[in-house]
């Protein structure tokens, strides 16, 4: 995940530093990247700090470090208070303030609305998404001290993705979210929230791909359209028939699609 986080911030970085006429700069993306692997992590780590009681109960989180056992509770939390904090402070010193402003705004909200809410409404996907799709507007803030329209349009890409990318994890460990108590699918009418969730979001980026002043040329929103009906389609299958193999294949689906997708928008721009 901190890997794709890096991935997503330094397509924001490198699209923010094109609509420049100053040359490439590398050092600041370098320092960018670290800054936001610092803050990923510190809010990786306190996830599983605030999370350690639930995932023991969860068979693909049971393992993890806090519940099996093999660090304190105490050295974690001082630990990712520590990278939290260094990545926060590396940005606003080495790259951007705008950039370690919206770090924050990434880590509070995903610390102390999402994470809460997982275990309160099937809503917490909505919440969550926001400060899932914040790292393009790290980067971008970092390389220009400033946001714009293709900035924004970049978060809205990332928004849109999680909701089919997260619907298919969920779908294949709702025994497993449901013995932890996280109410990520409702108690009722569960099939259908899968279907709409999975469906709208996809809808939405087809949309997107054909916005009139999207981050890419022409030809590249054709290419991204494309690209988004294949998603679609793998959405839509899992909708109506709601299996596990059907989840899985939208998984892989969603993990293709990202990376080819913002090759696509970056090569446009190269």
């Amino acid at each position: 995940m901190n890997f794709l986080i890096v991935i997503c911030g330094a397509v924001g970085f490198y699209l923010g530093s094109r609509s420049n006429s100053e040359d490439f700069p590398w050092l600041r993306l370098i320092h960018t990247l670290l800054g936001t692997l610092l803050v990923a992590s510190g809010a990786s780590t306190l996830n599983q700090y605030i999370e350690r009681l639930y995932d023991g109960r969860m068979r693909r989180t049971a393992k993890r470090p806090l519940p099996d056992g093999r660090i304190g509770p105490g050295n974690a939390l001082l630990f990712c208070i520590l990278l939290a904090s260094a990545g926060t402070i590396y940005l606003a010193v080495a790259a951007k303030l705008l950039a370690s402003l919206l770090a924050i705004l990434t880590l509070l909200t995903y610390l102390f609305a999402y994470t809460p809410l997982k275990r309160k409404t099937s809503m917490c996907t909505l919440v969550g998404a926001f400060p899932g799709a914040m790292p393009p507007l790290i980067g971008w803030a970092a390389a220009t001290g400033r946001l714009s329209l293709q900035a924004v349009e970049l978060f809205g890409f990332l928004f849109l993705w999680q909701f089919p990318h997260f619907m298919a994890i969920v779908w294949m460990y709702r025994e497993d979210y449901a013995r932890a108590g996280y109410l990520v699918l409702p108690t009722q009418s569960r099939n259908r929230f899968l279907a709409w969730v999975t469906a709208l979001p996809t809808l939405g980026l087809l949309i997107l791909c054909l916005a009139p002043t999207p981050p890419a040329g022409l030809v590249c929103r054709i290419e991204t359209f494309l690209l988004s009906l294949g998603l679609a389609y793998y959405g839509a299958q899992l909708g109506l028939r709601r299996s596990t193999a059907d989840a899985r294949r939208l998984l892989v689906a969603s993990i293709v699609y990202l990376p080819l997708a913002f090759v696509l928008i970056v090569a446009d721009k190269t």
